[in-house]
C-alpha cells in the first residue's frame, strides 16, 4: 500500500503548495476547517473537510486510512490578532494540536512535520539568526510556536515521536500553473497586497520608516512557497530514514527592504504605487534573515526559486489569467 501523508490545513497557502509536491510521491489525504473561505477540488489528494480539534472527525480518519505521517500547517497566524485574542490562539493552536497528537499515538502515527515560524525568536539578538538564537517571542502567535516545538521534543522523549518543525521566515509566491495560489481572508501578506494596489488602484501601506536599517524600512527574509514545500519533502524523506528530530530555519540568508518591494514591483508592472507611510506595528523586528545552514546540511536543502523577481512573477495576474485574478491575490 502506498504510504500516506495526511496534511493539516492542506487547503491552506503553504499546505495546498506542499501538499501538491508530495502527492508526486505519496499518496496525500487534506484535512482543512475552510475557515478563510478558501476552495480545495485537486484531484491528487482526497479532501476531508474537518477541523483538526474534532477529536471524532481525527479518529475517524485514522480509522478509516493507515496514516503513516502527518505534516502540521493549521492554526492562526495573524500576529496583531494573536495580541487581541491570545485565548484563541492557544485553543487553535496549542490545545488542537495536543489533540492530534492525542490521536496520532492512539493510531500509531509516529511521524509528523511541523510548521513552525521565526517568530520563535523575537527581536534578534544578532542577523542571521540561527537555531541557536535565544528564544524570546513577543507575540501570542510567536508563543504558540515555541510551545508546540517544546511539546513535540517531549513527546518524542516520551513517545519516541519523530518530528521536524520547519522555522520559516517569510513565505510568498505561488504555483499557478497548477491552480494554487494564496486564498485568505483578508489578505496580511507584503506582495499580494502590493499587487493588488497596483492593479487596483489602492493605497499600500508602509509601516515604519524609521527603523535602523539602510532605507528605513523593514528588512525580510522572503522564501517561494515552493521552496517551502520543497524543504517538507526532504524532510519527511529525512524521517522515513530514522533520522533523529530536529528543528531547522528556512530561508535565503538575505534581505529585501519593504521599500525595495515597493521599488521593484513598479518597475516589473509599470504602474506607479501609492504608499502611505505609518508608525510601527507592535512586534515587527526591523530586520529578520535567516541562517538556513542546519537544514542544508541535514535535509539537504538549499532555497532554489526565492529569487524576489520570480516570486513577484509568480503572483501577478496575467501569470494567473483574467479569471483567477481575486483567488490569486487575494487569500
Amino acid at each position: 500500500m502506498k504510504y500516506t501523508v495526511l496534511v493539516i490545513g492542506g487547503a491552506g497557502y503553504i499546505g495546498s503548495h506542499t501538499a501538491y509536491l508530495i502527492s508526486q510521491h505519496y499518496r496525500v489525504i487534506v484535512l482543512d476547517a475552510l475557515l478563510h473561505h478558501q476552495t480545495f477540488s485537486h484531484p491528487w489528494a482526497l479532501f476531508i473537510q474537518a477541523d483538526y480539534g474534532d477529536r471524532a472527525a481525527l479518529e475517524k480518519v485514522f480509522m478509516q486510512y493507515r496514516i503513516d505521517a502527518v505534516m502540521h500547517f493549521a492554526g492562526y497566524i495573524e500576529v496583531g490578532e494573536s495580541v487581541r485574542n491570545p485565548l484563541a490562539y492557544y485553543h487553535n493552536n496549542v490545545a488542537n494540536t495536543i489533540t492530534l497528537l492525542q490521536v496520532m499515538r492512539m493510531y500509531q502515527c509516529n511521524t509528523i512535520i511541523f510548521s513552525s515560524s521565526c517568530a520563535v525568536y523575537g527581536v534578534p539578538l544578532y542577523t542571521p539568526i540561527d537555531e541557536q538564537h535565544p528564544h524570546n517571542p513577543i507575540s501570542p502567535y510567536g508563543k504558540t510556536k515555541a510551545i508546540i516545538e517544546q511539546i513535540l521534543y517531549d513527546c518524542s522523549q516520551a513517545y519516541g515521536l519523530k518530528y521536524v518543525a520547519l522555522r520559516y521566515f517569510n513565505a510568498a509566491g505561488a504555483l499557478s500553473e497548477h491552480g494554487l495560489y494564496e486564498q485568505h481572508q483578508p489578505e496580511t501578506h507584503a506582495i499580494p497586497l502590493l499587487i493588488r494596489a497596483a492593479y487596483e488602484n489602492r493605497a499600500f501601506s508602509i509601516f515604519g520608516t524609521d527603523y535602523d536599517t539602510f532605507d528605513g524600512s523593514c528588512i525580510r527574509d522572503f522564501l517561494h512557497v515552493m521552496d517551502i514545500a520543497s524543504a517538507h519533502m526532504k524532510a519527511l524523506v529525512y524521517l522515513e530514514h530514522d533520522n533523529p528530530s530536529l528543528f531547522c530555519n528556512l530561508g535565503t540568508g538575505y534581505g529585501v527592504s519593504v521599500k525595495q518591494m515597493v521599488s521593484l514591483v513598479q518597475e516589473i508592472t509599470g504602474i506607479a504605487l501609492n504608499t502611505i507611510e505609518k508608525s510601527r506595528r507592535m512586534g515587527d523586528p526591523a530586520i529578520l534573515i535567516a541562517n538556513a545552514s542546519k537544514a542544508a546540511l541535514s535535509l539537504g536543502w538549499q532555497a532554489q526559486q526565492s529569487n524576489l523577481e520570480v516570486i513577484i512573477r509568480s503572483v501577478l495576474p496575467e501569470v494567473h489569467g483574467s479569471g483567477h485574478y481575486a483567488q490569486g491575490i487575494s487569500r
